[in-house]
């Protein structure tokens, strides 16, 4: 599977422009070639073009959020310094939350410094098509920009659609709606105002390439197409017995925790939880004499979530599930 997802990123869309890295530094993208790329004429080429176009723009705006769980309305900034993103955003209603990350042109898959691991966009871009139906719908306006829509529709019930309006001129996403599995609206993500955005005038670097961590367990099962992501999961809130992973298609994802339940140490209720927008399956099983806390969390039809929860591999072997 990594082997063939690393084809992928070479297997641009008929017509793109290919993502052109320096010669003399081949971990850095210039932001510059952005503006000699062809107008996209697909939906497909359009949506590459949007994750691009995240990247390597610097902006600022102000933005809505619509969910089951209320309505939110947000300050956002995207920076770039010395090739790293700076991305910020500050809810402006409810409680005061901030929020800050800083990174890179994220790469497809795990890899060693003798691998292959090739930046994401290009990528991502042809592996969605796998498992997506990518289509083009009625131009728009949003936020005082003129917007191409594109209708973003799952090929099975293991995962959501989305609708996305992007920008006409930069290619960047102005609105999000994602749709359940029944074809409801369960979130609407807009932004209101966007001040114009200026394509920056440098280069963004490359992840680095990352070695696949060692742990004890992995997933029996996952939806077709989801992948192991070599993204950082150590947070302040989970000490050093939490092992988090991270799952994609590179549209949907659900994140999977694993941790020793303790004497005396709270735990989970087992069973399907709501969190806003995402669902949670929590279980707690036995494996090898020690109970074990299980979380799979994600914006995902409830069955799949249950699916991977109940089919993990703990040293070759499924673990047995525990009264909770």
């Amino acid at each position: 599977m990594l082997s063939s997802l690393a084809l992928l990123a070479y297997q641009l869309p008929a017509g793109a422009e290919p993502a052109v890295f320096s010669e003399s530094n081949p971990e850095r993208f210039d932001c510059r070639q952005l503006a000699d790329w062809d107008m996209p004429d697909s939906a497909l080429e359009w949506f590459e073009r949007s994750l691009w176009a995240s990247h390597c723009h610097v902006f600022q705006a102000r933005a809505v959020r619509i969910g089951i769980d209320g309505v939110r309305t947000l300050a956002l900034s995207h920076d770039i310094r010395d090739g790293i993103e700076r991305e910020v955003a500050r809810f402006l209603d409810g409680p005061s939350v901030f929020f800050e990350r800083h990174g890179r042109i994220g790469r497809m898959t795990w890899a060693d410094s003798e691998d292959d691991a090739p930046a994401s966009p290009a990528g991502i871009s042809r592996h969605i098509d796998r498992y997506y139906r990518l289509s083009m719908g009625n131009d728009e306006r949003i936020a005082n920009r003129s917007a191409v829509r594109l209708d973003i529709e799952p090929l099975d019930g293991m995962r959501f659609g989305q609708r996305l309006w992007l920008d006409a001129e930069t290619a960047l996403p102005l609105k999000r709606e994602l749709i359940d599995d029944r074809g409801r609206v369960v979130e609407t993500f807009q932004l209101t105002e966007l001040q114009p955005p200026q394509l920056h005038e440098g280069g963004v670097v490359l992840d680095d390439r990352r070695a696949p961590p060692r742990q004890a367990w992995q997933p029996g099962w996952l939806p077709e197409g989801f992948i192991d992501q070599p993204v950082d999961t150590d947070v302040e809130q989970h000490d050093d017995t939490v092992a988090h992973r991270i799952y994609s298609d590179g549209l949907s994802t659900l994140s999977l925790f694993v941790e020793p339940i303790e004497e005396g140490r709270e735990r989970l209720i087992p069973g399907l939880h709501r969190l806003g927008i995402s669902l949670a399956v929590v279980r707690h099983v036995a494996s090898s004499d020690q109970a074990m806390q299980v979380v799979v969390m994600g914006e995902l039809p409830p069955r799949v979530l249950v699916q991977v929860a109940d089919n993990l591999v703990w040293n070759g072997a499924s673990a047995d599930e525990e009264e909770g």
